[in-house]
């Protein structure tokens, strides 16, 4: 689930009240999220995943924040690490990365720094000086990864950079270090690659075949929840709007094959 720092579907970002409200209706037990904001004045100084995993019900989740301070296209944040927190650990942003949250216990967790690429996105958005709206050329951040050990199962956590050639080499990285693990596995988050392309690259067999970007209309896959590794199959798949963030959030029940 992309929550794009909390902003809801009309714009305005959600405070905590909200944010707990917009996923205290998701019957799931882990849950993946990316665009995660710790204190960040943008966003109210809410510690989003901490209060997203208080309005699902999960008593344990991990943060992997990739930037201490505000993504801007000035590059006056730096890259974070990725510093791991979770619930007992205090907050000192302002921070931003993703998270991954977990009703079920948790065995083990761990975390991959998968770097950033050198590609520039073009964004509009307002001039902090005249209030103008304009494009900008934003750098690509810090990418990673957080996984959770459930017992026989593993869950992989990510968001892939917007450059298509560097998520590829990304997603290659990941399949080597999910290869280590003791499986099944499944990759849930945005890889920012369309379609069937990410489970051929991943060896992996998709379990959700939906269109998830943008949530008011969506034409392409960018969201992904993958199976790698034998003994595994989902049903119920679906893709769902949100009242936050700007992809659907993609559902479903995974079972032993």
């Amino acid at each position: 689930m992309n929550t794009a720092s909390g902003r809801s579907p009309g714009g305005p970002v959600l405070d905590a009240a909200g944010l707990e409200e917009a996923v205290a209706g998701l019957d799931v037990d882990v849950l993946a999220v990316q665009e995660v904001d710790a204190g960040q004045p943008r966003s109210h100084g809410v510690d989003q995943a901490a209060v997203l995993a208080a309005g699902l019900g999960a008593a344990d989740w991990r943060g992997a924040a990739t930037v201490a301070g505000t993504p801007d296209p000035f590059r006056s944040w730096s890259p974070a690490g990725p510093l791991l927190r979770g619930p007992q650990t205090p907050l000192d942003g302002p921070l931003y990365g993703i998270a991954l949250l977990s009703r079920l216990p948790v065995l083990e967790w761990s975390v991959l720094d998968l770097g950033a690429g050198r590609a520039r996105l073009p964004v509009q958005g307002p001039d902090p000086l005249t209030g103008r709206v304009r494009w900008w050329w934003f750098p690509d951040e810090p990418r990673a990864a957080v996984a959770a050990r459930l017992g026989s199962l593993t869950v992989v956590a990510t968001h892939l950079s917007f450059a298509p050639h560097t998520a590829v080499r990304q997603l290659l990285r990941l399949r080597r270090w999910i290869a280590g693990m003791p499986g099944p596995v499944v990759l849930a988050g945005d890889l920012n690659l369309p379609g069937a392309l990410p489970g051929r690259l991943l060896r992996a067999t998709p379990l959700v075949r939906e269109p998830s970007f943008p949530a008011s209309g969506p034409r392409v896959q960018l969201d992904h929840l993958l199976a790698v590794g034998d003994g595994l199959r989902g049903r119920d798949a679906g893709a769902s709007t949100l009242p936050v963030g700007d992809h659907r959030a993609l559902t479903v029940t995974v079972i032993p094959a």
